[in-house]
C-alpha cells in the first residue's frame, strides 16, 4: 500500500495539504497529482453519478468492479470509494457521501494507505486460494473503527480458478460491514459468476482534449512551460490513459530542462515530424519514387524507426478518412495539419483512401515482421506508389464487359491524387458455349469448369432419373442439398446459353455416377478373378489383392490384372 498523500494542484477541488519542506523526496508526478476525490477524476462522469444515486438513496451494492485500460483512475477510484463510505465528516457526525470531507480521520488514513479497515491487495502477486481464504476467514469480524471494512482488490483477474471459487460465497452474501472493489484491465478473464455478483464501473480512456487541459495544468503547478503542441502529443501518446501520459509529462520536463518543446517531446518518444510525414505522403500520392526513398532515408538517419513512420501515415490516412465525412476537430492538431487534412479530403475519392489504408496496413505487418525494417518499409512505399497505376477494380471489370480499351488521366503533381496512365484491356475470349449429350459429359463439364462441390453433389449424392438436354430429373440420395440444384442449374444456363429445367424427384432413381462406376470395377475384378491364371496366384498367396486393372491386349477378352 503506498504511504502517499494524494494531493491536487490548484483549480482542483479536491483538498491540497500544506507545501512540502524544501529537502523532501520528488515524487512522481503520476503519484503527486493522484486525484483525491470524485470532483478530481477524469472523464468518469457517468459512473460518479451513478455512485452518487446509489449513496444518497442508500442503495449501496455489495461489491464493484472497475475495468478499463491502465492508468485511467482503477485504483484511485477504489480509495476514493473507500473515502466515501467511511467518510465521518469534519465534525465527526457524517454519514457516507459521494464527498468525502479528507479532513477526518478516515479519510486521511485511507488517502496515506494505513487504516486498518481498507486492505488493499494485489492480485498479480496473491493468486492463491489461500489468500482468499485469509480474507473470508477474516471478513466474520467487524470492522475496527470505520463504517465499513473494505477490501480493495487490484489486478482481479489474476486469481486462480480455484481461488474465484472459494471467494464466490462470501461475495454473494457478505456480513453488511463488508464491501469488495475489485479492479482489473482484463474483464474478460473474469468469471462470469464473479461478474453478476458485482456491480460493474466501465472507466473510459480520457479525451485527448482534456488531457491536453489537465497537463496544461500541471505544468502551471510545477513552474514549468509547455508548448501546445507537446501538450498533444503526449496526450495523443498516451492513448487516454492519465497515469501513461503523466510520465510522459514527468520525463518531458525533465528532459527539456522545464521548457517542453514539440521538437523535444518528437526526440522523445522517437515520433516523426509531423510536417515530414505530410511532406512524404505527398512525394507517395505525386507518384515521386526517388523522392519518396530521399524523404524516407531522411528520417530515418534523424533516427525514426520504420514502423512508427508506418502508424503515422495509417493515422494519416484515417484523419483525412474522417475528415471527408466532417471538418477536423481534433484540438491536439494545428491549423496548418486541419488545412492539409482538408485539402487531402477534397482531393482523395474514398476508393483511393481505402487502398492507402489497406496498403499500409499490410506493409506495416512486414515491417513489423521483416529482418531489416527499414528495407520493409522502402518497398511498402514503392508498393503504393506502383499500386496507383493500376487501373480500378470496377473500371476495369466494365471495361472488359464493354471491350473497349481503358483511358485515365495523366498523373497530376504535387500532393494530387495519383492518376493511373494509359493501359489497353485485352479480354480473353469468354469459354465456348457446349451442350453435354449424357449425363456423365454433363459431370466432366462440372469437373472441366472447376466446380468441384457441384460435381461431387452429381456424381457421388444424386441419381439420374430423366436426362433430356436442357432439362434434367434427378433424385436425391439423402445429402444433397436443394439449394445446390439451384447452383448447378445456374452454372449450366451460363455454360450452354439455354435456360435449363432441373427437376428434383422423389423417385429413387438409378444408381449414382459413383456407385455405377464402383459396380463396373467390382465386375472386372470378379472377371479377373475368374481367369485361370489370376485364380492360381490368389491360391498361392492367399493375403493378395487387386490393385488395378489395366485394358488386355486387343487379342484377349480377359484382362491382366496387376496384383
Amino acid at each position: 500500500m503506498s504511504e502517499d498523500t494524494d494531493i491536487a494542484f490548484p483549480g482542483m477541488e479536491s483538498p491540497t495539504p500544506p507545501a512540502a519542506p524544501a529537502s523532501a523526496e520528488y515524487r512522481v508526478l503520476a503519484r503527486k497529482y493522484r486525484p483525491a476525490s470524485f470532483d478530481a477524476l477524469l472523464g468518469q462522469e457517468a459512473m460518479v453519478r451513478t455512485l452518487a444515486n446509489a449513496i444518497a438513496r442508500e442503495r449501496l451494492a455489495q461489491a464493484w468492479l472497475l475495468t478499463g485500460v491502465r492508468g485511467v483512475g482503477k485504483t484511485s477510484t477504489a480509495r476514493i470509494i473507500a473515502k466515501a463510505l467511511n467518510c465521518i465528516g469534519p465534525d465527526g457526525s457524517g454519514g457516507p457521501t459521494i464527498s468525502p470531507c479528507g479532513v477526518c480521520e478516515p479519510c486521511i488514513a485511507i488517502a496515506a494507505g494505513r487504516h486498518i479497515d481498507v486492505v488493499e491487495m494485489d492480485a498479480a502477486s496473491n493468486t492463491g486460494v489461500d489468500d482468499v481464504r485469509e480474507i473470508i476467514e477474516a471478513v466474520r469480524y467487524s470492522s475496527v473503527s470505520a463504517r465499513f471494512k473494505i477490501y480493495i482488490i487490484d489486478e482481479v483477474h489474476m486469481l486462480t480458478k480455484n481461488a474465484f471459487n472459494a471467494l464466490l460465497k462470501t461475495l454473494e452474501e457478505p456480513p453488511p460491514h463488508v464491501k469488495f472493489i475489485f479492479a482489473t484491465t482484463e474483464v474478460g478473464k473474469v468469471p462470469v459468476t464473479v461478474l453478476s455478483r458485482c456491480q460493474r464501473f466501465d472507466l473510459r480512456r480520457v479525451p485527448a482534449a482534456t488531457l491536453v487541459t489537465h497537463f496544461a495544468a500541471i505544468c502551471a503547478a510545477e513552474g514549468a512551460s509547455a508548448e501546445p503542441e507537446a501538450l498533444a502529443l503526449i496526450a495523443r501518446s498516451s492513448e487516454g490513459s492519465v497515469r501513461d501520459g503523466l510520465s510522459v509529462l514527468d520525463q518531458a520536463i525533465a528532459h527539456a530542462a522545464g521548457v517542453v518543446t514539440a521538437d523535444a517531446v518528437r526526440e522523445m518518444l522517437g515520433l516523426a515530424d509531423r510536417g515530414a510525414v505530410r511532406s512524404l505522403l505527398g512525394l507517395v500520392l505525386a507518384g515521386d519514387a526517388a523522392g519518396t526513398m530521399r524523404s524516407l532515408a531522411g528520417q530515418y538517419d534523424l533516427g525514426l524507426d520504420p514502423e512508427m513512420l508506418l502508424r503515422e501515415l495509417l493515422e494519416i490516412v484515417h484523419q483525412v478518412t474522417r475528415a471527408k465525412l466532417a471538418p477536423a476537430d481534433d484540438p491536439a492538431l494545428s491549423v496548418e495539419e486541419r488545412a492539409a487534412l482538408a485539402d487531402w479530403a477534397a482531393r482523395l475519392p474514398f476508393r483511393s483512401l481505402h487502398q492507402l489504408w489497406q496498403l499500409l496496413l499490410k506493409g506495416l505487418a512486414e515491417v513489423q515482421a521483416a529482418p531489416v525494417p527499414l528495407q520493409a518499409a522502402e518497398m511498402a512505399l514503392l508498393r503504393l506508389i506502383h499500386a496507383s497505376e493500376l487501373p480500378d477494380p470496377a473500371d476495369l471489370v466494365r471495361t472488359i464487359q464493354e471491350g473497349a480499351e481503358m483511358v485515365t488521366p495523366p498523373r497530376q503533381p504535387a500532393s494530387a491524387p495519383v492518376a493511373a496512365p494509359r493501359i489497353e484491356v485485352i479480354a480473353e475470349a469468354p469459354p465456348a458455349i457446349v451442350m453435354p449429350d449424357s449425363f456423365e459429359a454433363l459431370v466432366h463439364l462440372f469437373r472441366e469448369r472447376r466446380e468441384p462441390r457441384l460435381a461431387y453433389l452429381l456424381s457421388d449424392e444424386v441419381r439420374l432419373v430423366a436426362f433430356a438436354p436442357p432439362s434434367l430429373v434427378v433424385a436425391g440420395s439423402g445429402a444433397a442439398p436443394r439449394e445446390a440444384i439451384v447452383q448447378i442449374n445456374q452454372r449450366l444456363s451460363e455454360w450452354t446459353g439455354v435456360a435449363w429445367k432441373i427437376d428434383f424427384s422423389t423417385d429413387d432413381g438409378g444408381m449414382t455416377l459413383r456407385e455405377t462406376e464402383l459396380a463396373a470395377d467390382a465386375a472386372r475384378a470378379a472377371l479377373a478373378r475368374a481367369d485361370p491364371v489370376v485364380s492360381a496366384v490368389f491360391s498361392a498367396f492367399p493375403e493378395a489383392r487387386i490393385d488395378t486393372i489395366e485394358p488386355a491386349p486387343t487379342s484377349q477378352r480377359i484382362s491382366h490384372a496387376q496384383i
